[in-house]
């Protein structure tokens, strides 16, 4: 999905409001040409399930309104990203978003591949901004870092919030983006970070308290987007290699680390390997899942939740809900999609209140049946709130089987529905920006809390953990593990 095409869209007009065939990378836009891209925002907007979940339509249309006079006057086209992230955070879903991986390449360029990036890897604790790598060797693990070109580093952290994507009110999701755990080709903290608060002369100034309470200031040069990618802790790029990682420790509990399941571009046979290692458990004491650092992508856990099982399972039931029958013939040319099918989604679909339809089949439900060996060890998950679309559903349904324990921190996503399943890449022609559309709703039968999934047994990682090199979450769950 990050690497569709760009569909060519004719001049259309949308609302009334011509569109002018002069790009994004013209000297000058006029406002009737970025008024043209607001319209057709509009009219996509109308395409997403879950718009008026988290707002009123009166508080969206004020938002509109307030977005298209930024977006209008922005001077160049960091401000009016800027302007279109802020929009899309407001609607409260984790999968709309002016996605890094779907822009166009000068407009990427332009806007992510600036050097004015943190040279070191951090995670935040509590309010804390707490180093976990740094390439150079010039900071500690363990470091916090008190002051960042004279602001405290939570502050920074507020004013970055409102523009990150996360579902409903749980913010622990947007926070975990505004990390940099070196595990993302582009960091959420790098771009707003870069565009809202870049380093002066380039070099960041830095307050710093030691794992031994040592205080330290000094200026470190910032980095641009080629040194940040360098320090990624990415597998080797083919193809066909594994994606995971299996271990057996010496306590004879098995670990499998999945820091992704996004294996649409992959040739390996993930599900060949997987349950190989999982019909090898025989004389282990029991498996751990880590899937902390896994936002999702395929259903990667639905062979792992079909060892526990003797019997075909159904999950709970989640109504599939569209906001229309066929997209308008002038919205198409500006809808980019990897299925052209999408376009045609609620044809056949029933009329539901509120303006929704039931999607056609979405009521068929997902069964999981029972394959491969049973699994004769407890299982213990690890998560955290990066879980937030697959990932977060395959925590739910393992805890409805009670196939193992969640352990760690809770989750992304939302136990009131998520929305995803089939997108649109719209594409805005004046400023030639984009941003990712969900096309599904996923709601719930009976009202849920407005949150995360919590776990069963909850450990995070503190600054001292931090700083030695410790895993309590891994350690916790292997512990529980062997004692039965």
């Amino acid at each position: 999905m990050r690497r569709r095409t760009f569909l060519q869209g004719g001049g259309v007009a949308l609302l009334g409001v011509g569109l002018s065939a002069r790009s994004w990378a013209a000297d000058a836009l006029s406002r009737q040409d970025l008024a043209g891209d607001v319209a057709i925002l509009r009219e996509a907007m109308k395409l997403h399930p879950g718009l008026y979940r988290y707002q009123s339509p009166q508080m969206f249309e004020g938002r509109v309104q307030r977005f298209a006079a930024e977006f209008g006057q922005a001077p160049d086209l960091a401000g009016r990203y800027l302007a279109l992230a802020k929009l899309t955070a407001a609607i409260r879903c984790g999968h709309s978003y002016g996605n890094f991986f779907n822009q166009k390449k000068a407009v990427a360029a332009e806007l992510f591949d600036r050097p004015t990036r943190l040279p070191f890897h951090f995670v935040w604790v509590d309010r804390a901004m707490v180093v976990t790598g740094d390439a150079s060797g010039t900071l500690t693990r363990g470091t916090r870092v008190i002051a960042l070109n004279g602001e405290e580093p939570a502050v920074l952290r507020d004013r970055l919030v409102g523009l990150v994507r996360s579902d409903g009110h749980n913010d622990a999701k947007r926070i975990s983006l505004l990390e940099v755990r070196a595990d993302d080709r582009i960091e959420t903290f790098d771009v707003f970070q870069g565009l809202l608060a870049p380093p002066s002369k380039g070099e960041h100034r830095l307050s710093l308290v030691e794992p031994g309470g040592r205080r330290r200031e000094l200026s470190l040069p910032a980095i641009g987007l080629k040194a940040r990618q360098a320090s990624m802790n990415a597998p080797e790029d083919k193809a066909d290699a594994p994606l995971w990682q299996w271990a057996m420790r010496p306590d004879g509990i098995a670990v499998l680390t999945m820091p992704g399941w996004a294996i649409w571009d992959s040739k390996w046979d993930w599900k060949g390997w997987l349950s190989e290692r999982l019909d090898s458990l025989s004389s282990a004491k029991g498996l751990i899942v880590d899937l902390r650092d896994n936002e999702g992508g395929a259903d990667c856990g639905d062979p792992i939740l079909a060892r526990p099982i003797d019997r075909t399972w159904t999950p709970p039931t989640l109504q599939q809900r569209l906001r229309f029958r066929r997209t308008p013939a002038s919205l198409d040319p500006y809808l980019d999609t990897w299925d052209q099918s999408f376009r045609t989604l609620g044809e056949k679909a029933t009329p539901l209140p509120g303006g929704f339809f039931l999607r056609p089949g979405g009521e068929d439900a997902l069964t999981i049946a029972p394959a491969g060996k049973r699994l004769p060890v407890p299982i213990a998950v690890l998560i955290s709130p990066v879980n937030s679309s697959a990932t977060f559903q395959f925590a739910q349904n393992l805890r409805a089987i009670g196939g193992g324990k969640l352990y760690g921190r809770p989750t992304g996503g939302n136990l009131r529905g998520i929305n995803g399943g089939c997108f649109f890449f719209v594409r805005l022609p004046a400023s030639g920006l984009e941003f990712d559309l969900p096309l599904v709703g996923y709601y719930p039968e009976r009202r849920q809390p407005d949150a995360g999934l919590q776990p069963d047994v909850f450990v995070a990682p503190t600054i001292a953990d931090i700083a030695a090199g410790r895993d309590p979450v891994l350690e916790r769950a292997a512990g529980d593990l062997v004692r039965g």
